[in-house]
């Protein structure tokens, strides 16, 4: 049986018709919206010609906008893969059978989950520096408070997603003679990050929004060169944070179609079932399966 035919139950005439009617209404409104804020920013001067003429200028987006987008993706893309393997190794050792793994591996993902962002950066920024006396850098300050945070989050998505794996897979894994350190890296941690990619890819669209957040300590990405750098010396912040939005949208929806893609193709290339001496693990992702597959 199909797994989108238990979670989603397709709407007959009457649902299809309501939701059309529903969709035209939402859309009516949010137009409305949009040529209210448009009225009153143009009732306030904020579409005039010379505000928004510094982005007709290379200089501009040379000297401010492109460097401090630069920035963020460094930052976002250094943070993303430091987040990632700190989620998996983390994930495993909440999955530990020894406590003295377990205990300390889930109390580090809590604290680091419960500390603002924010707060996480001042404190490494500015306190680090007494315990080693020496400068932090502000860019890896930016880098390991978004690794902390956002690889706590992942921590907990990999759990979810390596509990959600049918018991089936890993007790044939076990079956043919498998250590839990095989299993874990071979069978179940693929499989939960194929199972957990939306969560994981809305988790990166959260990081790179987060990469703003180090313009507190004077990191020069997109929220402080493109926006508070050209509002200093153009006196155009509502244009400048209009144009770093559309960034900001640019950015992430290049991102999540990314991550859509590499779920359509994972989807279509699900690994066959894999032949060992002892017998065949079947993959939760073989076509036909219903659940768990075994040893045979």
């Amino acid at each position: 049986m199909s797994t989108d035919a238990v979670l989603y139950d397709h709407p007959g005439p009457r649902a299809k018709a309501r939701n059309r009617i529903l969709t035209v209404a939402f859309g009516v409104l949010l137009l409305a919206l949009l040529y209210w804020i448009y009225r009153k920013f143009d009732e306030k001067g904020q579409w005039a010609a010379a505000l928004w003429k510094p982005f007709t200028q290379s200089s501009t987006w040379t000297d401010y906008i492109l460097p401090g987008l630069l920035h963020t993706l460094e930052a976002a893309a250094v943070a993303a893969a430091l987040s990632l393997v700190f989620g998996v190794i983390f994930a495993v050792g909440r999955l530990s059978d020894h406590w003295w793994v377990r205990v300390p591996a889930g109390a580090v993902v809590e604290f680091f989950r419960a500390v603002p962002l924010l707060l996480m950066m001042f404190f490494i920024f500015f306190g680090v520096p007494y315990l080693t006396e020496k400068p932090m850098s502000i860019f890896w300050a930016v880098v390991i408070g978004l690794t902390l945070y956002n690889g706590s989050v992942l921590a907990e998505a990999f759990r979810a997603g390596v509990k959600s794996v049918p018991a089936g897979q890993s007790e044939a894994a076990y079956a043919i003679g498998m250590r839990k350190g095989q299993v874990m890296g071979h069978i179940l941690i693929p499989q939960a990050a194929r199972a957990m990619l939306p969560v994981i890819v809305s988790q990166l669209v959260v990081l790179v929004k987060d990469t703003a957040l180090g313009y507190i300590i004077s990191y020069n990405e997109l929220l402080q060169l493109g926006v508070n750098n050209v509002a200093a010396n153009f006196g155009n912040v509502v244009q400048a944070a209009i144009v770093a939005a559309i960034i900001y949208i640019a950015v992430n929806s290049l991102l999540t179609s990314f991550a859509g893609w590499l779920s359509r193709r994972t989807r279509r290339s699900g690994k066959a079932p894999r032949a060992t001496g002892r017998g065949v693990i079947m993959g939760a992702t073989d076509p036909g399966m219903g659940g768990g597959g075994g040893a045979v």
